[in-house]
């Protein structure tokens, strides 16, 4: 009989984290810098652990094998077989992330051989008037953004909301976006590792892939940032709802009943 699985969480130590993981979570194998917990994986090389129950240090991907639809739905199954679909991240940004976007599956797929990337992201903390960027401002095109990351001012063309705690943003493939200092956040992805860094603040050790993010970007005007959902107590509150995901909101004050019995997928609380 299967019951509810937690993971081991996997930890990245990365250029721009901080301590706010490690403040919220009593693990003493928490790095220092760590900008990111990987809450469920599915990539190839960080696959997640089962931590208990009589499945405990079993691999997410071993589970799948074995149990198959029963375990993530039958309809994800014979999508992604043993592949588990959703990355599932807390990521602290202790200085601003890259200027990046995301293929979607088509090229993601004749490229690199893997999913595209479209994710969400849920504010847990701010401080100092965190920002993010989320698209353009206005309609942009290729040669505009090039000449603008020359003169280091690729940040004029660019939304950059000031974030609060119990925001949303959903960030679809193509988008360009960036997480800005002070923020931590919860991310719900496509299980992809496929980024294309177009800008990183001068920053000299990672990478830049203009050329290839040239094909991918969405130039057009982002006129939607923030996604409006309600928050009543002991009810499961839909956030967004798309072809790769589906984010709810459960205030539980009291208690809260779900009966998922009927739902041809995992749940992931």
């Amino acid at each position: 009989m299967l019951y509810p699985i937690k993971f081991y969480p996997v930890y990245k130590t990365k250029v721009w984290g901080g301590d706010k993981i490690k403040a919220i979570k009593d693990d003493s194998n928490i790095p220092e810098k760590c900008g990111e917990s990987w809450e469920i994986s599915g990539v190839q090389g960080d696959v997640s652990l089962v931590k208990n129950g009589f499945l405990k240090d079993n691999t997410l991907e071993e589970i799948i094998e074995i149990y198959m639809g029963d375990i993530v739905g039958d309809r994800v199954f014979e999508k992604f077989a043993q592949e588990f679909p959703i990355l599932l991240k807390i990521i602290e940004a202790n200085e601003n992330l890259s200027i990046q976007v995301h293929p979607g599956d088509k090229i993601a797929e004749k490229r690199h051989h893997a999913r595209g990337k479209s994710e969400a992201w849920y504010i847990l903390e701010t401080q100092n008037d965190a920002k993010l960027i989320s698209g353009f401002n206005k309609n942009s095109n290729f040669a505009e953004i090039t000449d603008l990351i020359e003169s280091k001012n690729l940040e004029t063309i660019l939304n950059q909301p000031i974030t609060k705690p119990s925001d949303v943003y959903y960030i679809p493939s193509g988008r360009v976006h960036s997480l800005g200092k002070g923020n931590l956040i919860v991310e719900i992805q496509q299980t992809s590792d496929v980024t294309y860094r177009i800008y990183d603040y001068g920053r000299t050790d990672r990478e830049l892939h203009l050329d290839l993010a040239s094909e991918v970007i969405n130039y057009k005007k982002t006129e939607k940032l923030t996604e409006n959902y309600s928050r009543n107590p002991d009810k499961s509150n839909n956030i967004l709802k798309n072809t790769n995901f589906t984010v709810n909101f459960l205030p539980v004050m009291n208690s809260l009943d779900k009966d998922y019995f009927n739902i041809d997928s995992f749940v992931i609380y």
